[in-house]
Protein backbone atom coordinates (compact mmCIF):
# COMPACT_ATOMS: atom_id res chain seq x y z
CA UNK A 1 0.00 0.00 0.00
CA UNK A 2 2.62 2.43 0.86
CA UNK A 3 3.96 1.61 -2.61
CA UNK A 4 1.01 2.77 -4.39
CA UNK A 5 0.96 6.20 -2.05
CA UNK A 6 4.56 7.31 -3.58
CA UNK A 7 3.43 6.16 -7.13
CA UNK A 8 0.50 8.99 -6.88
CA UNK A 9 2.56 11.83 -6.31
CA UNK A 10 4.74 10.68 -9.52
CA UNK A 11 1.57 10.13 -11.43
CA UNK A 12 0.21 13.67 -11.03
CA UNK A 13 3.72 15.41 -11.34
CA UNK A 14 3.74 13.52 -14.77
CA UNK A 15 0.32 14.51 -15.73
CA UNK A 16 1.11 18.88 -15.01
CA UNK A 17 4.35 18.03 -16.87
CA UNK A 18 3.11 16.62 -19.84
CA UNK A 19 1.74 19.76 -21.21
CA UNK A 20 5.24 21.46 -20.39
CA UNK A 21 6.93 18.87 -22.69
CA UNK A 22 4.74 18.85 -25.77
CA UNK A 23 6.87 22.00 -26.62
CA UNK A 24 10.30 19.65 -25.98
CA UNK A 25 8.85 16.90 -28.02
CA UNK A 26 8.07 18.86 -31.00
CA UNK A 27 12.09 20.38 -30.38
CA UNK A 28 13.32 17.59 -29.80
CA UNK A 29 11.90 16.00 -33.34
CA UNK A 30 12.61 18.95 -35.05
CA UNK A 31 16.60 18.53 -33.77
CA UNK A 32 16.59 14.75 -35.13
CA UNK A 33 14.98 15.74 -38.34
CA UNK A 34 17.81 18.50 -38.97
CA UNK A 35 20.57 15.86 -38.26
CA UNK A 36 18.64 13.36 -40.36
CA UNK A 37 18.78 16.16 -42.95
CA UNK A 38 22.35 16.90 -42.03
CA UNK A 39 23.60 13.07 -42.39
CA UNK A 40 21.97 12.70 -45.77
CA UNK A 41 23.57 15.73 -47.34
CA UNK A 42 26.98 15.01 -45.82
CA UNK A 43 26.24 11.43 -47.55
CA UNK A 44 26.02 13.26 -50.79
CA UNK A 45 29.12 15.10 -50.36
CA UNK A 46 31.17 12.94 -49.50
CA UNK A 47 30.22 9.39 -50.95
CA UNK A 48 27.53 10.34 -54.27
CA UNK A 49 29.34 13.39 -55.98
CA UNK A 50 32.97 12.15 -55.71
CA UNK A 51 31.40 8.99 -57.40
CA UNK A 52 29.80 11.01 -59.99
CA UNK A 53 32.21 13.31 -61.09
CA UNK A 54 34.48 10.08 -61.34
CA UNK A 55 32.21 8.26 -63.63
CA UNK A 56 32.37 11.56 -65.97
CA UNK A 57 36.08 11.48 -66.17
CA UNK A 58 35.88 8.26 -67.26
CA UNK A 59 33.47 8.48 -69.98
CA UNK A 60 34.83 11.66 -71.43
CA UNK A 61 38.06 9.24 -71.65
CA UNK A 62 36.48 6.80 -73.24
CA UNK A 63 34.68 9.03 -75.71
CA UNK A 64 38.37 10.84 -76.22
CA UNK A 65 39.96 7.53 -77.24
CA UNK A 66 41.65 7.63 -81.10
CA UNK A 67 43.02 5.06 -83.65
CA UNK A 68 46.52 4.77 -82.86
CA UNK A 69 46.00 5.16 -78.62
CA UNK A 70 47.94 2.47 -76.19
CA UNK A 71 45.33 1.09 -74.23
CA UNK A 72 44.28 -0.87 -71.22
CA UNK A 73 41.05 -2.71 -70.55
CA UNK A 74 39.54 -3.67 -67.54
CA UNK A 75 40.64 -7.43 -67.99
CA UNK A 76 44.61 -6.20 -68.54
CA UNK A 77 44.65 -6.55 -71.72
CA UNK A 78 47.00 -3.83 -73.33
CA UNK A 79 46.33 -3.33 -77.22
CA UNK A 80 46.62 -0.24 -79.78
CA UNK A 81 43.58 1.26 -80.99
CA UNK A 82 42.95 0.05 -84.67
CA UNK A 83 39.31 0.72 -85.64
CA UNK A 84 36.75 2.61 -83.56
CA UNK A 85 32.94 2.29 -83.97
CA UNK A 86 29.49 3.50 -82.01
CA UNK A 87 30.28 1.33 -78.67
CA UNK A 88 33.18 -0.54 -79.49
CA UNK A 89 36.93 -0.94 -80.66
CA UNK A 90 39.35 -3.09 -82.53
CA UNK A 91 42.53 -3.40 -80.63
CA UNK A 92 45.77 -4.98 -81.79
CA UNK A 93 47.34 -6.87 -79.16
CA UNK A 94 50.88 -8.53 -78.59
CA UNK A 95 53.76 -9.21 -80.92
CA UNK A 96 52.08 -11.71 -83.08
CA UNK A 97 49.20 -8.25 -83.90
CA UNK A 98 46.59 -10.22 -82.86
CA UNK A 99 43.00 -8.22 -83.12
CA UNK A 100 40.52 -7.91 -81.01
CA UNK A 101 37.16 -5.98 -80.39
CA UNK A 102 36.01 -5.06 -77.30
CA UNK A 103 33.31 -2.38 -75.85
CA UNK A 104 34.21 1.16 -75.41
CA UNK A 105 32.82 0.31 -71.22
CA UNK A 106 35.18 -2.00 -70.90
CA UNK A 107 38.72 0.42 -71.32
CA UNK A 108 40.28 1.08 -68.29
CA UNK A 109 42.93 3.66 -68.84
CA UNK A 110 44.18 5.32 -72.35
CA UNK A 111 47.94 5.33 -72.13
CA UNK A 112 48.61 7.78 -74.68
CA UNK A 113 48.85 11.43 -73.69
CA UNK A 114 47.14 13.61 -76.12
CA UNK A 115 48.03 17.28 -76.59
CA UNK A 116 44.62 19.37 -77.55
CA UNK A 117 40.98 18.38 -78.33
CA UNK A 118 40.49 15.41 -81.18
CA UNK A 119 41.19 16.15 -84.81
CA UNK A 120 37.84 17.14 -86.70
CA UNK A 121 37.92 14.19 -89.18
CA UNK A 122 34.30 14.79 -91.18
CA UNK A 123 34.01 15.57 -94.69
CA UNK A 124 31.98 18.81 -93.60
CA UNK A 125 34.20 22.18 -93.91
CA UNK A 126 34.19 23.41 -90.13
CA UNK A 127 37.88 22.59 -89.82
CA UNK A 128 40.05 24.97 -87.90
Amino acid sequence: MSNLLTLIPILADGETTAAQTTGSGVASLLVSLVSLLLVVVLMYFMLIRPQKKRQKEEQAMRNNIRVGDEITTIGGICGRVLNIKDESLVIETGADRSKMTIKKWAIQSCDTVHDGPAPDDDDDDDDI
